[in-house]
């Protein structure tokens, strides 16, 4: 890759934060636990399929009532690593909250592409809506944050698109055509089409409120991919400050916090 154009270093997240290789671990773990602590009560199903492959799964969270309606959080992982078992501890905010929280699985590249990835979503978003009644709440992280974006863009069915009232992407990647000159795009395998199609700011502004989100000590690149968003859709971007790319979604462990208090009040 040619020295002057490789953007790798400008998407390393890790390396950049201090203790970044136990973020991972540690996140499996409080999942793991909160599975354990709400499975007992039925308040957790857990493997419900939406499509046919191995990662085609989600896992629902259910409230202690009648749910208010639907939020989706979208894990990140550069669409290449994590599945829905990392971050099952992030439903707590919106779930204590009242409302039923779904976390899909979905394949990961190079198995598939991007935009394979974002159908997949898009199937999971439409049978979580069948599972569960009234409006819908987007979001996700970083590549997560991309995928809850892109719902937003013309792929849902036009009766769960109606129901979709609030996208919350949190660090996302508005702009993909930067990562076609990093080193993990032998793996994404992006090329000029791919990156603009399945780029949100290409697309026309959702229906549904949107909120960008981004922690104020991220890479320059993540703050710059945040506001390209703000500034295609017109929508509201807020600035975390001292929260960096590992621990900005902390919040939405909360049921005070204040993702969770912006996610559910959009």
């Amino acid at each position: 890759m040619d020295q002057k154009t490789d953007l790798s270093d400008a998407y390393e997240n890790g390396a950049y934060i201090p203790d970044g290789a136990s973020y991972p671990p540690r996140w499996a773990a409080e999942a793991q636990a909160y599975r354990k602590r709400l499975s007992p009560a039925q308040k957790a199903v857990l493997g419900l399929p939406y499509g046919e492959g191995a990662r085609h799964r989600m896992d629902l969270f259910l409230p202690d009532r009648t749910p208010e309606g639907l939020v989706v959080f979208v894990h990140g992982g550069y669409w290449q690593r994590f599945d829905r078992s990392d971050w099952s501890h992030l439903a707590e905010g919106a779930r204590a909250r009242g409302w039923a929280v779904a976390m899909p699985s979905y394949d990961l590249c190079p198995s598939v592409r991007i935009r394979d990835i974002t159908a997949q979503v898009v199937q999971a978003v439409t049978i979580a809506a069948e599972e569960v009644q009234g409006p819908i709440r987007l979001t996700g992280d970083s590549a997560g944050g991309h995928l809850a974006a892109r719902m937003g863009t013309g792929v849902l069915p036009e009766d769960v698109a109606a129901r979709v009232k609030a996208i919350l992407p949190i660090s996302p990647l508005s702009d993909l055509r930067p990562l076609m000159e990093t080193a993990m795009n032998a793996n994404l395998k992006l090329d000029s089409e791919e990156a603009r199609a399945e780029s949100p700011i290409f697309h026309s502004a959702p229906r549904a409120k949107v909120t960008v989100w981004v922690g104020g000590a991220e890479r320059p690149a993540f703050l710059e991919q945040a506001e390209w968003l703000e500034e295609a859709w017109g929508c509201s971007r807020v600035v975390d400050e001292g929260k960096h790319h590992f621990d900005v979604i902390d919040s939405l462990a909360d049921p005070s916090g204040a993702l969770t208090e912006r996610l559910l009040s959009m």
